[in-house]
């Protein structure tokens, strides 16, 4: 049991189905949850900002699935606190229905659940009108550039993010070959190279969008590589001091430069 933190719930881990009945990690539980805590440990000093000033704080987890990385901050963090509200955000309604339960007989009370598609939740009036804190783990395709987006809208102080694949920029850089700089096509000239070039590219835009709107970017890795190949953390705050125009810049003339102008509006200033 040393893979458990001694403050963590033995019977919530095992309502989540991370430990067996008897008490016991498996190795596929145990590398979730190895995952889970690491994204905690960058979480947690966001959290301990925002509970000192004592003002109420949100929290919003994009694409949240069962809501593991949700019931174990709320366990962890906000339990011990009378502040702070989580919401889940996940189109699989029979998921939701779940958390919902399980956050009522674990008396989560500041736990809230929204059945919705990430773009959908942009529109959606019941989410209060600012978040403090967007995050997205592995949230599918462009689900991550709508937390992005959303986050943007809801004036977010912190974005916690792990990209997970992307298609749609390695779609277009399938169809178009850079007019400008020919040889650059070659970096995705191959379909295993169009694919993991694109997701680079993809993060790559993230991060300088983030920035061009103001937030202060740091890009790491979750855990090592050999738990998962989708181990992108980019860690995005609010910072006034960061040269918006000079990301904009940048962000602007990369895009021209591989050739993805139809895309403009997805990574936009």
């Amino acid at each position: 049991m040393n893979d458990i933190r001694p403050n963590q719930s033995i019977e919530l881990l095992k309502e989540l189905h991370i430990l067996t009945r008897e008490g016991q990690l498996n190795q596929d539980s145990k590398r979730k949850l190895k995952q889970v805590y690491h994204l905690f440990n960058f979480i947690e000093p966001l959290l301990k900002e925002l509970d000192g000033r004592g003002e109420n704080y949100s929290l919003v987890d994009h694409g949240a699935g069962k809501s593991y990385l949700g019931f174990i901050l709320y366990d962890l963090f906000f339990k011990e606190r009378a502040q702070g509200d989580i919401y889940g955000i996940e189109w699989r309604d029979e998921l939701i229905k779940k958390s919902e339960a399980l956050a009522q007989k674990c008396e989560f009370e500041r736990m809230h659940f929204l059945s919705m598609s990430v773009a959908d939740s942009l529109e959606d009036k019941t989410l209060p009108a600012e978040i403090d804190i967007v995050t997205a783990l592995h949230a599918c395709n462009t689900a991550t550039d709508d937390a992005i987006r959303f986050g943007l809208q809801k004036k977010a102080k912190y974005f916690v993010l792990v990209p997970c694949c992307q298609a749609e920029v390695a779609s277009v850089l399938r169809k178009n070959k850079s007019p400008s700089m020919p040889a650059l096509s070659e970096l995705w000239r191959h379909p295993i190279h169009t694919r993991e070039f694109g997701s680079h590219l993809t993060n790559v835009l993230r991060c300088l969008m983030l920035e061009a709107h103001g937030y202060q970017v740091t890009v790491t890795e979750l855990i090592g590589w050999e738990h998962s190949m989708k181990n992108e953390l980019i860690i995005g705050k609010y910072n006034r001091d960061v040269n918006r125009k000079k990301a904009a810049e940048k962000l602007e003339q990369l895009i021209k430069e591989v050739g993805l102008q139809e895309l403009s509006h997805r990574f936009f200033v």
